[in-house]
């Protein structure tokens, strides 16, 4: 394995970008829905994800986007039971997206070292608490209510400055909980619950998360807002914008990278990084 888990935990201090390849188990996800909804698909498709330079598997079997709804923890197993185990054969690491301590507690069964909950351990009170047991690392993901309604006229009077607020509050719900502050990621979820304007805002402000000592995922991967700027309604055509944006918080110290275009993303994160170290070379 090319990049460990604690390489990634160290990233914050190191700097080392980590690309996080999406692995969607689901019919109705924004961008892929129904793409890999065959267990089958979805394990080859894990393997290109790899084999283009992904250094965490991201699997999610319940949808997040805008107006969905919720899946039972029964059926997200379901939905993972045949997929995530073959996955965690691979030489990669496996993150469980996930905000449901049943679902989490079969994935690190099965091999997921990751659990990436986009409620930051508000939605089930026993998942901090089940990583803390288990190791497992943490993402902490900022979002503004429920996937259902989050983009109903979403507002923030300083949107930089409450998410740090938040996130500052999950970290410390993390350590309360048992999760060394060394084995948690920040998120400050964009597209969950934010407008162009925020997202932007985000964007440009990353700076401002990585003082909280942690390192810092974004997800800006075909994201709506980049199809509010491009005139790109095919979430298909969202690529350059997607390196674009991740661009943008690699300047600002982002070291995780969420993405579906794992190859392009990765090669975009590398060439930059080759540029900035040719500068101070």
């Amino acid at each position: 394995m090319g990049t460990s888990l604690e390489d990634i935990l160290a990233s914050g201090r190191t700097g080392r970008a980590a690309v996080m390849g999406i692995l969607n188990v689901t019919p109705d996800s924004f961008s892929d829905g129904g793409e890999f909804f065959d267990p089958a698909a979805a394990v080859v498709h894990a393997l290109r994800l790899v084999a283009e330079g992904a250094d965490i598997i991201d699997i999610g079997s319940e949808s997040t986007r805008p107006g969905s709804e919720r899946v039972p923890p029964a059926e997200q197993i379901r939905r993972i039971e045949p997929v995530l185990p073959e996955v965690a054969k691979l030489d990669t690491i496996v993150s469980i997206d996930t905000t449901r301590h049943e679902v989490a507690e079969f994935a690190l069964d099965a091999g997921a070292a990751i659990v990436n909950d986009v409620s930051a351990g508000r939605d089930d009170p026993e998942i901090l608490p089940l990583a803390a047991a288990r190791g497992a690392a943490v993402v902490l993901m900022h979002m503004l209510g429920q996937p259902k309604t989050m983009q109903q006229a979403p507002h923030y009077d300083d949107v930089v400055g409450e998410v740090r607020a938040f996130l500052a509050s999950r970290l410390a719900a993390a350590e309360a909980a048992g999760v060394p502050r060394g084995r948690c990621i920040v998120d400050p979820g964009i597209g969950f619950g934010k407008l162009l304007p925020h997202n932007l805002a985000l964007l440009l402000g990353v700076g401002s998360l990585t003082d909280l000592g942690v390192p810092v995922l974004v997800g800006p991967s075909r994201k709506r807002f980049i199809g509010e700027i491009a005139g790109a309604d095919d979430v298909g055509r969202r690529l350059g914008g997607t390196i674009a944006a991740c661009l943008a918080a690699r300047a600002g110290g982002a070291t995780i990278f969420r993405a579906h275009d794992v190859a392009d993303v990765a090669q975009a994160l590398a060439v930059a990084d080759a540029i900035r170290a040719a500068r101070g070379a």
